[in-house]
């Protein structure tokens, strides 16, 4: 193994093995729920962004610009995001989640606080004690790997339609 390269760390694991979980759990806990992971990731990434363009949510999302797209006609097509015309620029879009896509959103969200309150009445109080002092850690970690992800992207010509 090259000494250079980091080595994978017991948290980055654990994190990953928590993604795969909570996706897991909250799909058996909502089997009505029929959107891909990718579209309720995109959708929660607009919520969060309103008015973000095609191009920054695929530098976001680290998709490619014709998933993006894929992904953002699907949900059109659905009633969950809407477009707009960028005035002055007749071929760049905005979008925005619609009250249909808010409410699956917040839908998603409340299956995955569920998922995670319920799996957590299972540990130990130390261990629930030990979660609830590292949210706040996990919080700040999450949003240092986002200011280096964006330090580190390269900006594209596509991103400002």
């Amino acid at each position: 193994m090259d000494a250079r390269r980091p080595q994978p760390s017991g948290l980055a694991d654990s994190i990953a093995r928590l993604r795969r979980a909570l996706r897991r759990g909250a799909r058996v806990a909502d089997p009505a729920n029929e959107l891909a992971i990718a579209q309720l990731e995109l959708l929660s990434c607009l919520a969060e962004r309103p008015g973000t363009r095609p191009g920054q949510l695929a530098r976001l999302l680290h998709l490619r610009p014709n998933s993006v797209t894929t992904l953002v006609n699907s949900l059109a097509a659905q009633g969950l995001v809407s477009r707009s015309e960028v005035p002055g620029d007749r071929r760049a879009v905005t979008l925005e989640v619609t009250g249909a896509g808010r409410r699956a959103v917040d839908a998603w969200q409340a299956t995955n606080s569920a998922v995670v309150h319920l799996a957590a009445s299972t540990l130990t109080a130390s261990q629930r004690a030990t979660l609830a002092r590292a949210a706040p850690a996990l919080d700040a970690l999450a949003q240092a790997i986002e200011r280096l992800a964006d330090a580190n992207a390269a900006p594209s010509a596509r991103e400002s339609r």
